[in-house]
Protein backbone atom coordinates (compact mmCIF):
# COMPACT_ATOMS: atom_id res chain seq x y z
CA UNK A 1 0.00 0.00 0.00
CA UNK A 2 1.36 3.38 -0.93
CA UNK A 3 1.87 6.22 1.55
CA UNK A 4 -1.13 8.33 0.30
CA UNK A 5 -3.38 5.31 0.63
CA UNK A 6 -2.10 4.69 4.16
CA UNK A 7 -2.79 8.30 5.18
CA UNK A 8 -6.27 8.10 3.67
CA UNK A 9 -6.97 4.91 5.66
CA UNK A 10 -5.86 6.61 8.88
CA UNK A 11 -8.19 9.52 8.20
CA UNK A 12 -11.17 7.22 7.82
CA UNK A 13 -13.09 6.69 11.06
CA UNK A 14 -15.96 4.35 11.84
CA UNK A 15 -19.34 5.89 11.32
CA UNK A 16 -21.18 6.95 14.50
CA UNK A 17 -24.86 6.23 15.10
CA UNK A 18 -27.29 8.87 13.91
CA UNK A 19 -28.52 9.67 17.45
CA UNK A 20 -24.96 9.96 18.90
CA UNK A 21 -23.89 13.62 19.18
CA UNK A 22 -20.78 14.67 17.41
CA UNK A 23 -18.58 16.28 20.10
CA UNK A 24 -15.41 16.78 18.08
CA UNK A 25 -15.65 17.29 14.37
CA UNK A 26 -13.39 14.98 12.40
CA UNK A 27 -10.18 16.68 11.26
CA UNK A 28 -9.83 17.60 7.68
CA UNK A 29 -6.83 16.48 5.73
CA UNK A 30 -5.91 20.05 5.01
CA UNK A 31 -5.51 20.84 8.78
CA UNK A 32 -2.89 18.18 9.33
CA UNK A 33 0.37 20.04 8.72
CA UNK A 34 3.77 18.71 9.84
CA UNK A 35 5.45 20.61 12.70
CA UNK A 36 8.20 22.91 11.71
CA UNK A 37 11.74 23.04 13.08
CA UNK A 38 12.00 24.74 16.52
CA UNK A 39 13.63 28.16 16.40
CA UNK A 40 15.27 30.30 19.06
CA UNK A 41 12.78 32.95 19.98
CA UNK A 42 12.85 36.06 22.10
CA UNK A 43 11.15 34.37 25.03
CA UNK A 44 13.93 31.79 25.14
CA UNK A 45 16.48 34.57 25.51
CA UNK A 46 14.39 36.19 28.28
CA UNK A 47 14.10 32.88 30.15
CA UNK A 48 17.84 32.25 29.78
CA UNK A 49 18.65 35.69 31.15
CA UNK A 50 16.13 35.16 33.94
CA UNK A 51 17.81 31.86 34.85
CA UNK A 52 21.21 33.54 34.89
CA UNK A 53 19.84 36.34 37.07
CA UNK A 54 18.09 34.03 39.51
CA UNK A 55 20.48 31.08 39.90
CA UNK A 56 24.11 31.48 38.81
CA UNK A 57 24.27 35.19 39.59
CA UNK A 58 23.18 35.11 43.26
CA UNK A 59 24.94 31.81 43.74
CA UNK A 60 28.21 33.23 42.47
CA UNK A 61 27.85 36.41 44.52
CA UNK A 62 27.17 34.36 47.64
CA UNK A 63 30.14 32.08 46.94
CA UNK A 64 32.38 35.08 46.40
CA UNK A 65 31.23 36.68 49.63
CA UNK A 66 31.52 33.51 51.71
CA UNK A 67 35.01 32.61 50.52
CA UNK A 68 36.51 36.09 50.31
CA UNK A 69 34.70 38.37 52.77
CA UNK A 70 33.04 36.27 55.50
CA UNK A 71 35.08 36.01 58.67
CA UNK A 72 35.83 32.68 60.30
CA UNK A 73 33.96 31.97 63.53
CA UNK A 74 35.32 29.77 66.30
CA UNK A 75 33.06 27.89 68.69
CA UNK A 76 33.58 26.93 72.31
CA UNK A 77 31.11 24.54 73.98
CA UNK A 78 30.45 23.56 77.54
CA UNK A 79 27.85 21.31 79.14
CA UNK A 80 26.46 21.30 82.65
CA UNK A 81 23.69 19.99 84.82
CA UNK A 82 21.99 21.56 87.86
CA UNK A 83 22.64 19.18 90.74
CA UNK A 84 20.23 19.24 93.68
CA UNK A 85 20.91 17.54 96.97
CA UNK A 86 18.04 16.13 98.99
CA UNK A 87 17.08 18.53 101.78
CA UNK A 88 15.81 17.50 105.19
CA UNK A 89 13.42 20.35 105.72
CA UNK A 90 11.21 18.88 108.42
CA UNK A 91 8.37 17.99 106.06
CA UNK A 92 7.57 14.85 108.01
CA UNK A 93 7.30 16.80 111.25
CA UNK A 94 5.25 19.61 109.77
CA UNK A 95 2.81 17.47 107.79
CA UNK A 96 0.53 16.93 110.77
CA UNK A 97 0.34 20.57 111.88
CA UNK A 98 -2.03 22.93 110.11
CA UNK A 99 -0.34 26.03 108.79
CA UNK A 100 3.20 24.64 109.06
CA UNK A 101 3.23 22.17 106.18
CA UNK A 102 3.98 25.02 103.76
CA UNK A 103 7.56 24.96 105.00
CA UNK A 104 8.10 21.79 102.99
CA UNK A 105 7.50 23.45 99.63
CA UNK A 106 8.89 22.06 96.37
CA UNK A 107 11.64 23.69 94.34
CA UNK A 108 11.10 25.37 90.98
CA UNK A 109 12.44 24.21 87.59
CA UNK A 110 15.87 25.81 87.79
CA UNK A 111 16.89 24.51 84.37
CA UNK A 112 14.00 26.35 82.69
CA UNK A 113 14.90 29.55 84.52
CA UNK A 114 18.55 29.20 83.54
CA UNK A 115 17.67 28.50 79.90
CA UNK A 116 15.63 31.68 79.74
CA UNK A 117 18.43 33.60 81.43
CA UNK A 118 21.01 32.38 78.90
CA UNK A 119 18.88 33.86 76.11
CA UNK A 120 17.95 37.05 77.92
CA UNK A 121 19.02 40.61 77.39
CA UNK A 122 20.21 40.78 81.00
CA UNK A 123 22.98 38.27 80.33
CA UNK A 124 23.84 39.93 77.01
CA UNK A 125 24.24 43.29 78.74
CA UNK A 126 26.28 41.70 81.54
CA UNK A 127 28.67 40.00 79.11
CA UNK A 128 28.88 43.22 77.08
CA UNK A 129 29.98 45.12 80.17
CA UNK A 130 32.60 42.47 80.95
CA UNK A 131 33.97 41.60 77.48
CA UNK A 132 32.91 44.60 75.35
CA UNK A 133 30.92 42.46 72.92
CA UNK A 134 30.14 45.37 70.63
CA UNK A 135 33.81 45.95 69.95
CA UNK A 136 34.65 42.25 69.81
CA UNK A 137 31.83 41.25 67.44
CA UNK A 138 31.96 44.35 65.19
CA UNK A 139 35.70 44.32 64.54
CA UNK A 140 35.29 43.26 60.88
CA UNK A 141 31.93 44.90 60.16
CA UNK A 142 33.39 47.06 57.36
CA UNK A 143 34.48 43.95 55.46
CA UNK A 144 31.85 41.46 56.60
CA UNK A 145 28.58 43.31 57.33
CA UNK A 146 26.49 40.13 57.03
CA UNK A 147 28.04 38.03 59.79
CA UNK A 148 29.54 40.82 61.95
CA UNK A 149 27.64 43.02 64.36
CA UNK A 150 26.75 46.55 63.38
CA UNK A 151 28.79 48.87 65.63
CA UNK A 152 25.90 51.37 65.59
CA UNK A 153 23.40 48.74 66.74
CA UNK A 154 21.17 49.22 69.78
CA UNK A 155 20.81 47.02 72.83
CA UNK A 156 17.90 45.23 71.13
CA UNK A 157 20.11 44.55 68.11
CA UNK A 158 22.79 43.17 70.40
CA UNK A 159 20.24 40.88 72.04
CA UNK A 160 19.14 39.53 68.65
CA UNK A 161 22.76 39.09 67.58
CA UNK A 162 23.42 37.34 70.91
CA UNK A 163 20.88 34.70 69.83
CA UNK A 164 22.95 34.11 66.67
CA UNK A 165 26.24 33.73 68.53
CA UNK A 166 25.09 31.85 71.64
CA UNK A 167 23.09 28.66 71.16
CA UNK A 168 21.54 26.75 74.06
CA UNK A 169 20.53 23.08 73.83
CA UNK A 170 18.39 21.68 76.64
CA UNK A 171 17.74 17.96 77.07
CA UNK A 172 14.61 18.08 79.20
CA UNK A 173 14.50 14.34 79.88
CA UNK A 174 18.07 14.06 81.18
CA UNK A 175 18.24 17.59 82.58
CA UNK A 176 21.44 18.33 80.62
CA UNK A 177 22.23 21.67 79.00
CA UNK A 178 24.88 22.51 76.42
CA UNK A 179 25.90 26.00 75.36
CA UNK A 180 27.78 26.85 72.17
CA UNK A 181 29.48 30.24 72.08
CA UNK A 182 30.84 31.67 68.83
CA UNK A 183 33.32 34.44 68.23
CA UNK A 184 35.73 35.59 65.58
CA UNK A 185 38.73 34.40 67.62
CA UNK A 186 39.21 31.17 69.57
CA UNK A 187 40.42 32.85 72.77
CA UNK A 188 37.44 35.22 72.77
CA UNK A 189 34.99 32.35 72.33
CA UNK A 190 36.53 30.43 75.24
CA UNK A 191 36.65 33.51 77.50
CA UNK A 192 33.03 34.35 76.71
CA UNK A 193 31.99 30.73 77.37
CA UNK A 194 33.69 30.83 80.76
CA UNK A 195 31.97 34.11 81.55
CA UNK A 196 28.56 32.64 80.66
CA UNK A 197 29.32 29.59 82.80
CA UNK A 198 30.23 31.82 85.74
CA UNK A 199 27.09 33.93 85.28
CA UNK A 200 24.91 30.79 85.19
CA UNK A 201 26.51 29.48 88.36
CA UNK A 202 25.97 32.84 90.05
CA UNK A 203 22.30 32.76 89.06
CA UNK A 204 21.84 29.29 90.57
CA UNK A 205 23.59 30.46 93.73
CA UNK A 206 21.24 33.45 93.96
CA UNK A 207 18.20 31.25 93.45
CA UNK A 208 19.51 28.87 96.09
CA UNK A 209 20.16 31.72 98.53
CA UNK A 210 16.71 33.21 97.94
CA UNK A 211 15.05 29.82 98.48
CA UNK A 212 17.03 29.18 101.67
CA UNK A 213 16.34 32.64 103.04
CA UNK A 214 12.65 32.27 102.21
CA UNK A 215 12.48 28.94 104.05
CA UNK A 216 14.38 30.37 107.01
CA UNK A 217 12.17 33.48 107.17
CA UNK A 218 9.05 31.34 106.94
CA UNK A 219 10.30 29.07 109.72
CA UNK A 220 11.14 32.13 111.83
CA UNK A 221 7.63 33.55 111.35
CA UNK A 222 6.04 30.22 112.25
CA UNK A 223 8.22 29.99 115.36
CA UNK A 224 7.19 33.48 116.48
CA UNK A 225 3.55 32.62 115.86
CA UNK A 226 3.90 29.43 117.90
CA UNK A 227 5.57 31.36 120.72
CA UNK A 228 2.75 33.90 120.70
CA UNK A 229 0.12 31.17 120.82
CA UNK A 230 1.88 29.42 123.68
CA UNK A 231 2.27 32.66 125.64
CA UNK A 232 -1.41 33.52 125.11
CA UNK A 233 -2.54 30.06 126.23
CA UNK A 234 -0.38 30.19 129.38
CA UNK A 235 -1.56 33.69 130.21
CA UNK A 236 -5.20 32.58 129.90
CA UNK A 237 -4.56 29.64 132.26
CA UNK A 238 -2.80 31.86 134.78
CA UNK A 239 -5.68 34.38 134.65
CA UNK A 240 -8.14 31.56 135.33
CA UNK A 241 -6.20 30.43 138.38
CA UNK A 242 -5.85 33.96 139.75
CA UNK A 243 -9.50 34.82 139.26
CA UNK A 244 -10.76 31.61 140.89
CA UNK A 245 -7.91 31.34 143.44
CA UNK A 246 -7.42 27.72 142.46
CA UNK A 247 -4.53 25.82 140.96
CA UNK A 248 -6.28 22.63 139.89
CA UNK A 249 -10.04 22.19 140.22
CA UNK A 250 -9.67 18.42 140.44
CA UNK A 251 -7.28 18.66 143.42
CA UNK A 252 -9.42 21.27 145.12
CA UNK A 253 -12.56 19.20 144.52
CA UNK A 254 -10.86 16.13 145.96
CA UNK A 255 -10.02 18.13 149.13
CA UNK A 256 -13.56 19.41 149.47
CA UNK A 257 -14.96 15.94 149.00
CA UNK A 258 -12.57 14.68 151.68
CA UNK A 259 -13.85 17.28 154.15
CA UNK A 260 -17.46 16.34 153.42
CA UNK A 261 -16.62 12.67 153.79
CA UNK A 262 -14.99 13.28 157.16
CA UNK A 263 -18.01 15.27 158.34
CA UNK A 264 -20.39 12.60 157.18
CA UNK A 265 -18.37 9.97 158.99
CA UNK A 266 -18.36 12.10 162.17
CA UNK A 267 -22.12 12.62 161.79
CA UNK A 268 -22.71 8.91 161.52
CA UNK A 269 -20.61 8.20 164.59
CA UNK A 270 -22.34 10.93 166.55
CA UNK A 271 -25.75 9.61 165.57
CA UNK A 272 -24.82 6.15 166.75
CA UNK A 273 -23.43 7.51 170.02
CA UNK A 274 -26.54 9.62 170.63
CA UNK A 275 -28.82 6.69 169.96
CA UNK A 276 -26.88 4.46 172.33
CA UNK A 277 -26.83 7.16 175.02
CA UNK A 278 -30.57 7.75 174.70
CA UNK A 279 -31.41 4.07 175.04
CA UNK A 280 -29.06 3.64 177.98
CA UNK A 281 -30.57 6.57 179.87
CA UNK A 282 -34.12 5.43 179.19
CA UNK A 283 -33.42 1.92 180.35
CA UNK A 284 -31.91 3.12 183.61
CA UNK A 285 -34.28 5.88 184.58
CA UNK A 286 -37.51 6.28 182.64
CA UNK A 287 -38.92 9.07 184.78
CA UNK A 288 -35.74 10.96 185.71
CA UNK A 289 -34.65 14.33 184.39
CA UNK A 290 -33.30 14.61 180.82
CA UNK A 291 -29.60 13.83 180.61
CA UNK A 292 -27.40 16.73 179.52
CA UNK A 293 -25.22 14.41 177.46
CA UNK A 294 -28.15 13.77 175.13
CA UNK A 295 -28.60 17.51 174.66
CA UNK A 296 -24.88 18.01 173.88
CA UNK A 297 -24.94 15.11 171.40
CA UNK A 298 -27.93 16.62 169.64
CA UNK A 299 -26.09 19.95 169.41
CA UNK A 300 -23.03 18.25 167.93
CA UNK A 301 -25.26 16.50 165.36
CA UNK A 302 -26.79 19.84 164.34
CA UNK A 303 -23.42 21.48 164.04
CA UNK A 304 -22.07 18.63 161.88
CA UNK A 305 -25.09 18.76 159.61
CA UNK A 306 -24.77 22.50 159.29
CA UNK A 307 -21.12 22.14 158.33
CA UNK A 308 -21.97 19.51 155.73
CA UNK A 309 -24.60 21.81 154.26
CA UNK A 310 -22.12 24.67 154.13
CA UNK A 311 -19.50 22.53 152.44
CA UNK A 312 -21.96 21.31 149.85
CA UNK A 313 -23.05 24.89 149.22
CA UNK A 314 -19.53 25.54 147.90
CA UNK A 315 -20.35 23.43 144.82
CA UNK A 316 -22.77 26.05 143.55
CA UNK A 317 -26.49 26.42 143.62
CA UNK A 318 -28.86 29.11 144.77
CA UNK A 319 -26.66 29.97 147.72
CA UNK A 320 -23.65 30.72 145.51
CA UNK A 321 -20.18 29.22 145.74
CA UNK A 322 -18.00 27.48 143.24
CA UNK A 323 -19.46 25.60 140.32
CA UNK A 324 -16.84 22.87 140.06
CA UNK A 325 -18.39 21.44 136.90
CA UNK A 326 -17.95 24.76 135.08
CA UNK A 327 -14.51 25.32 136.58
CA UNK A 328 -13.36 21.86 135.56
CA UNK A 329 -14.57 22.40 131.96
CA UNK A 330 -12.80 25.75 131.66
CA UNK A 331 -9.64 24.38 133.21
CA UNK A 332 -9.53 21.38 130.85
CA UNK A 333 -10.10 23.61 127.81
CA UNK A 334 -7.29 25.96 128.82
CA UNK A 335 -5.02 23.03 129.63
CA UNK A 336 -5.63 21.52 126.18
CA UNK A 337 -4.86 24.88 124.55
CA UNK A 338 -1.57 25.06 126.44
CA UNK A 339 -0.67 21.48 125.49
CA UNK A 340 -1.45 22.02 121.79
CA UNK A 341 0.50 25.29 121.78
CA UNK A 342 3.47 23.54 123.39
CA UNK A 343 3.48 20.80 120.74
CA UNK A 344 3.19 23.36 117.93
CA UNK A 345 6.04 25.34 119.46
CA UNK A 346 8.23 22.24 119.63
CA UNK A 347 7.56 21.44 115.97
CA UNK A 348 8.14 25.04 114.88
CA UNK A 349 11.37 25.15 116.84
CA UNK A 350 12.52 21.90 115.23
CA UNK A 351 11.61 23.25 111.77
CA UNK A 352 13.49 26.47 112.44
CA UNK A 353 16.60 24.60 113.57
CA UNK A 354 16.40 22.40 110.47
CA UNK A 355 15.97 25.38 108.15
CA UNK A 356 18.86 27.18 109.81
CA UNK A 357 21.08 24.11 109.44
CA UNK A 358 20.02 23.76 105.80
CA UNK A 359 20.80 27.42 105.14
CA UNK A 360 24.42 26.82 106.08
CA UNK A 361 25.00 24.52 103.10
CA UNK A 362 24.42 24.83 99.36
CA UNK A 363 21.85 22.33 98.12
CA UNK A 364 21.75 23.29 94.43
CA UNK A 365 24.71 24.13 92.26
CA UNK A 366 25.76 24.09 88.62
CA UNK A 367 27.94 21.04 87.88
CA UNK A 368 29.93 21.35 84.63
CA UNK A 369 30.63 17.98 83.01
CA UNK A 370 32.31 19.49 79.91
CA UNK A 371 34.30 22.71 80.51
CA UNK A 372 34.77 25.33 77.75
CA UNK A 373 37.50 24.21 75.37
CA UNK A 374 39.79 26.26 73.13
CA UNK A 375 38.87 25.77 69.46
CA UNK A 376 41.70 24.82 67.11
CA UNK A 377 39.83 25.34 63.82
CA UNK A 378 37.02 27.57 62.64
CA UNK A 379 33.68 25.81 62.30
CA UNK A 380 31.52 28.66 61.06
CA UNK A 381 30.22 29.82 58.73
CA UNK A 382 29.57 26.40 57.18
CA UNK A 383 30.17 27.51 53.62
CA UNK A 384 29.40 24.21 51.92
CA UNK A 385 26.09 23.80 53.70
CA UNK A 386 25.12 27.43 53.02
CA UNK A 387 25.99 27.10 49.32
CA UNK A 388 24.06 23.85 48.98
CA UNK A 389 20.98 25.29 50.64
CA UNK A 390 21.20 28.53 48.68
CA UNK A 391 21.66 26.76 45.34
CA UNK A 392 18.74 24.44 46.01
CA UNK A 393 16.52 27.35 47.01
CA UNK A 394 17.45 29.43 43.94
CA UNK A 395 16.86 26.51 41.59
CA UNK A 396 13.46 25.80 43.14
CA UNK A 397 12.53 29.47 42.91
CA UNK A 398 13.47 29.62 39.21
CA UNK A 399 11.53 26.41 38.55
CA UNK A 400 8.47 27.86 40.25
CA UNK A 401 8.73 31.01 38.11
CA UNK A 402 8.98 28.88 34.96
CA UNK A 403 5.93 26.87 35.92
CA UNK A 404 3.95 30.06 36.50
CA UNK A 405 5.08 31.64 33.19
CA UNK A 406 4.30 28.63 31.04
CA UNK A 407 1.07 28.00 32.90
CA UNK A 408 -0.10 31.53 32.03
CA UNK A 409 1.08 31.10 28.42
CA UNK A 410 -0.85 27.85 27.97
CA UNK A 411 -4.05 29.51 29.19
CA UNK A 412 -4.06 31.87 26.24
Amino acid sequence: MSRPATQAAKLQRPALPDAFPTLVPPPRPADRQPAGRARFRLRHLVLTLLFAAMVPGPFGIAAWYLYTRAQNQFASRFGFVIHSESEVDGAGLLAGVSGLSALAGSGSADTDVLERYLRSRALADLMDSRFDLRQRWSAGADRDPVFAFDPEGTAEDLTRYWGRMVHVTHDIGAGLMEVEVRSFDAEGAQALARGIESAGSALINRLNAVAREDRLAHARRELRLAETRLSTARQALMTFRSRNRIVDPATDLAGEMGVIGSLQQALAEELVSAEMLTRSVRARDRSGPRDTRITQSAMRIDVIRQRIAEERAKFGGMAGGRDYALLTGDFERLSVDVEVAQQAHMLALAAYDTARASADRQTRYLATYSPPALAEAAEYPKRGRIMLGLGTGLLLAWSAVMLIVYGLRDRR
